[in-house]
């Protein structure tokens, strides 16, 4: 297995108390820890208002934080999961990307989907089009960039997107583009398009999800004719962990004091429900057999929040000793 890890950002929380002058300085140094400590990858969100609910709080944005991590470091790959394609041209988008490949000396991931969170669409005056609007749009914003990737140019006569002889130079410096991640496990629509485009997906980790996305995967790759052995499948994991069961729960109370002041106590213990009986929150030994578990199902690739990350790495220091030896 494959091993990246989220940069605390702000989206969720994760930089609460931290004076904002700070924040870069938190950011920077945690993912030069991240590559010293050799995670193959360090991953952002593209968000511009916190969950679960928008505060005043700082969410930094991702394909600046992509640019600036990307000059400070030197062989950490470096990712969004997701961005969200409409909220930028994908021929603007490519070339974002491209320039940002060349900075890192080609170490950009590109996570993309179709956007969900609707109350920051509204509020930057993005509207909110149906899901269906937003997934066509993910479709021809990815053929866009594969061919700005590829060729120096993009022209499509599409639905959403009308680009003609757009140049984008110089290309990536990865050979064939940069790394396509299509993240959503829509079963119609999302992995339909992955199936056609994507080297990496990004859906459900639960043993139960994941296999059932992993086999409708397959068959869309059988569709469209594709190769579902040569996509790699990823899965997000929210972590809480602790040398025993009482320390886990410990880590749960600290998130759950740190979100209540700003959310309240009832959508503090909600949010919780995305660590309770997760695969990765337990002791060391449990979390290896999990993941050992879905392993075999197929996953080739986990990203790893931490929510605690800006203020205590003890329970990364530990996953890296016990966990990521164990599965690597």
């Amino acid at each position: 297995m494959r091993f990246g890890l989220f940069v605390p950002q702000g989206w969720r929380l994760d930089l609460v108390g931290i004076d904002p002058a700070k924040q870069w300085e938190v950011m920077k140094d945690f993912t030069l820890r991240a590559e010293a400590a050799e995670w193959e990858s360090a991953w952002v969100y593209d968000h511009f208002h916190t969950v679960p609910a928008p505060t005043d709080e700082a969410t930094h944005e991702a394909w600046t934080l992509m640019a600036a991590l990307g000059a400070s470091t030197s062989t950490i790959r470096l990712g969004q999961m997701c961005t969200a394609m409409s909220y930028r041209n994908p021929a603007y988008l490519a070339k974002v990307a491209a320039t940002t490949d060349l900075i890192t000396g080609g170490r950009i991931e590109m996570g993309i989907g179709g956007g969900w969170y609707e109350h920051e669409w509204r509020a930057y005056g993005y509207g909110f089009p149906s899901a269906g609007e937003r997934l066509g749009r993910l479709d021809e914003g990815i053929q866009i960039m594969k061919q700005a990737w590829t060729t120096g140019t993009s022209t499509l006569d599409g639905k959403y997107y009308q680009v003609d002889g757009a140049i984008s130079r110089p290309l990536p410096l990865q050979d064939g583009g940069i790394p396509i991640w299509v993240a959503g496990g829509g079963e119609k629509v999302t992995l339909k398009i992955a199936a056609k485009y994507a080297q990496y997906t990004n859906f459900d980790g639960t043993p139960e999800g994941f296999t059932a996305k992993s086999e409708i995967l397959k068959k869309h790759c059988d569709t469209v004719g594709t190769d579902f052995d040569a996509i790699v499948r990823s899965a997000n994991y929210n972590v809480a962990i602790g040398s025993t069961e009482a320390e886990v729960q410990q880590q749960l109370e600290k998130l759950k004091a740190r979100l209540t002041p700003l959310i309240g106590e009832a959508a503090a213990d909600a949010s919780l429900d995305a660590y309770r009986g997760m695969p990765a929150v337990g002791t060391p030994e449990q979390i290896v057999e999990n993941l050992s578990a879905l392993a075999e199902k197929g996953l080739g690739y986990g990203i790893f929040y931490f929510p605690e990350a800006a203020y205590d790495t003890s329970g990364i220091e530990l996953f890296e000793r016990e966990v990521i030896p164990a599965l690597r």
